[in-house]
């Protein structure tokens, strides 16, 4: 599962990659930076657990310190799976039986919805927004829980989906009825990055 990085970081794990490990001088020469930012950002890389360091002994001189990507540095590269679910999705709409394209469209929803919301458990609506937003933070969303209003208003700060979503608006819609389900409340969708608004926030739809 990807986490978020800073800018620079998939380039730097990258070039880390290719080399397979290096020191801080190589890896400073590759860069063109500074011994204290290579540092800073091995540190912070490996407290995110995506670089480890190795102790490297050879002959009587000094040992030196290697860096080089964990699993789950390795990991992080490889989890790119826009083009494929772009693919997917295309033939999810190809098909063409209408009640087949139903029920497969409905068992991807009842797939997000165990997957999101396997630990959403709260009384109010507002415990089960806090625990939603955990559990997509968990899984890479940049997702919060703004409860300044009469409502609490669940917000993406970015779109998880941009691209897909740039082609169909369904995506959209799907997202939202797994957020509903989660959350057992209908939503409304009132801004959406698709229609070039800064984040996509769901609004509880009051009851009449």
């Amino acid at each position: 599962m990807k986490v978020s990085v800073e800018e620079g970081d998939e380039q730097f794990l990258q070039q880390l990659h290719q080399a397979g490990g290096g020191t801080v001088q190589e890896l400073c020469d590759t860069a063109g930076v500074t011994a204290t930012a290579i540092r800073q950002r091995l540190t912070r890389l490996q407290g995110m657990g995506l670089v480890e360091r190795q102790t490297i002994r050879s002959g009587r001189g000094r040992p030196h310190h290697a860096y080089r990507l964990t699993d789950a540095g390795r990991q992080q590269l490889g989890d790119n799976y826009a083009e494929l679910a772009l693919l997917l999705w295309d033939e999810l709409h190809l098909i063409e039986e209408p009640t087949v394209r139903e029920r497969v469209t409905n068992r991807i929803r009842e797939s997000l919805v165990r997957r999101y919301g396997a630990t959403v458990h709260g009384v109010s609506l507002v415990e089960r927004l806090g625990e939603l937003r955990t559990s997509l933070s968990e899984h890479g969303f940049r997702v919060e829980v703004d409860s300044q209003g009469e409502f609490p208003v669940l917000r993406e700060t970015n779109c998880p989906y941009h691209e897909l979503a740039q082609r169909d608006s369904g995506i959209c819609e799907l997202e939202q009825k797994v957020f509903e389900q989660v959350l057992g409340t209908p939503l409304k969708l009132a801004s959406c990055c698709r229609d070039g608004h800064a984040c996509c926030e769901f609004h509880p739809v009051p009851a009449t």
